[in-house]
């Protein structure tokens, strides 16, 4: 049990070694874009929050 726990930690070593990792600017850029992905999402949804509820308003009326 041991030995398989030693083994599964070596090819995990050995798998992160093959991994390739952004560089800063990359990183940067990606970041960037989700968070304005993130903000124009927002406004639209709330956007269509509120022109919903005065639809809904409307119609209660």
């Amino acid at each position: 049990m041991v030995e398989r726990i030693k083994n599964f930690f070596r090819e995990v070593k050995v798998e992160t070694k093959k991994v390739n990792y952004p560089s800063r600017e990359e990183l940067v850029g990606s970041t960037k874009v989700v968070i304005i992905t993130v903000l124009l999402v927002a406004i639209f949804l709330g956007f269509i929050d509120i022109s919903i509820s005065r639809i809904v308003n409307l119609l209660v009326r």
